[in-house]
């Protein structure tokens, strides 16, 4: 009785998803209608996805059962400019199927989310390239963890666990830009900042320990005055084969910090702290193997403390966080990625969790087994909790249109650490694509 009640809720997800798609025009309608329009300068694009994952811990339940359909179109205006458009609509039956597991808010936070994703309008004026509107700004990527991408806000109600390109929100902001020979200038303004979705307590990856009898608030998201906008610049040069790039970013944090607002009963508010950034980024391809770094100082960031005289729970702290790493194919089957990774307190307080000089590494390894099937296993561990997380994978690419995936997301170690908070949500999971 119980899986026909999780499969009709499934069904139920892709149904809606389905009528949703159907007021456009089914898949090969919208291809068949873009044809046409890209003979007028528009084309479209997107794909549908339904994914599933199965918590096997004590207790087991579902932890996603979604159906996203993601669709956008690009075109010109003229032959001064070119736009961009998209947005995105999810439909996750799990948190109504596991209403014992999840509390009400989260339901209600999960069970349909619709985002615009792109939205803007490119153009060249004063020798300089613009881009105004919603847009993705990547600063910096490394695997599996973020350092200098610090542009992006992130949906993080699935921890880090999604590509990154579904994981980032994009910015409304307008950005120019001056390409040289060798380098490369930008500027960025974001007037309306958007931060980071981290759901509700009780979501299967809320980042904050809610233990019982304390209390969590809703979040204080900052107006939008001239004082909480971003801004930041970016310089990038290649020398003798060496891509390096400097940035300066001032802005309102996309991450949240928990406040701890009263005693009794013990309660946080989430709020957002004004800092700035200064970072840099290399690579270097050695034709044998590609050598990549980032760094990023950042000033202005709260710590939360268990000292009693600290200030509202928390301790204010500059920080550094650094990574190297280094890609190496072998042969046309196999590719290995190793990173190191660190941050450093400058104001260490002994109340913090963490210590003063966290590091850590990652290991990935990816095997083609044939043509349309990969094997792959990413390891990220933290070397001073002794946490974890491991996750191994199946991708067939049964098409150029369809692809499949399936594998596992383990967490491990101190149940405060980073990945260790996670330990019994291991899970199981599946996902099914369909691009055009």
């Amino acid at each position: 009785m119980r899986f026909k009640q999780i499969w009709l809720g499934f069904v139920a997800a892709c149904a809606m998803q389905v009528s949703w798609a159907d007021e456009m025009g089914d898949l090969d309608g919208l291809l068949d209608v873009a044809k046409p329009a890209a003979q007028e300068g528009a084309s479209y694009f997107g794909f549908v996805e339904f994914s599933a994952a199965r918590a096997y811990e004590d207790p087991e339940h579902w932890s996603k059962l979604r159906a996203r359909t993601n669709l956008g179109a690009s075109g010109r205006l003229g032959d001064a400019a070119k736009w961009k458009v998209s947005g995105r609509l999810d439909v996750d039956a799990a948190p109504d199927l596991e209403d014992d597991i999840y509390p009400s808010a989260v339901r209600r936070d999960q069970r349909l989310d619709a985002m615009i994703r792109e939205a803007y309008v490119d153009f060249a004026a004063g020798g300089l390239d613009y881009r105004v509107g919603r847009q993705h700004v990547v600063w910096g990527e490394m695997v599996g963890l973020f350092f200098a991408d610090v542009v992006s806000a992130r949906d993080l109600r699935e921890f880090i666990l999604p590509e990154f390109d579904q994981m980032r929100t994009p910015q409304w902001a307008v950005r120019a830009e001056h390409f040289g020979e060798d380098f490369h200038l930008e500027g960025l303004w974001i007037p309306f900042p958007s931060y980071d979705d981290i759901g509700r307590p009780g979501a299967e990856f809320y980042p904050f320990p809610v233990a019982d009898g304390v209390r969590i608030n809703g979040e204080e998201k900052p107006t939008n005055r001239l004082g909480n906008m971003n801004w930041g610049l970016r310089a990038s040069a290649l020398v003798n084969g060496w891509d390096f790039s400097g940035f300066y970013y001032r802005s309102t944090d996309v991450q949240q910090t928990f406040y701890r607002s009263s005693v009794s009963p013990l309660t946080f508010t989430p709020k957002h702290e004004r800092i700035r950034q200064i970072g840099a980024t290399f690579s270097k391809d050695f034709g044998q193997f590609v050598l990549k770094g980032e760094a990023v100082h950042t000033h202005g960031r709260k710590f939360n403390s268990d000292d009693p005289l600290a200030s509202d729970g928390l301790v204010e702290s500059g920080t550094a966080e650094y990574v190297i790493g280094v890609d190496v194919p072998v042969g046309t089957q196999w590719r290995f990625n190793a990173q190191y990774f660190g941050r450093t307190f400058f104001d260490h307080d002994d109340g913090m969790f963490w210590d003063e000089h966290e590091q850590g590494v990652t290991l990935l390894v990816n095997h083609t087994l044939r043509s349309d099937l990969e094997a792959e296993v990413l390891v990220v561990a933290g070397l001073n909790h002794s946490d974890y997380m491991v996750r191994p994978k199946l991708v067939w690419q049964v098409s150029p249109e369809w692809k499949a995936t399936t594998g596992l997301d383990v967490f491990g170690g101190d149940e405060m650490s980073f990945f260790g908070r996670y330990d019994d949500k291991d899970r199981v999971y599946a996902e099914v694509r369909r691009s055009f």
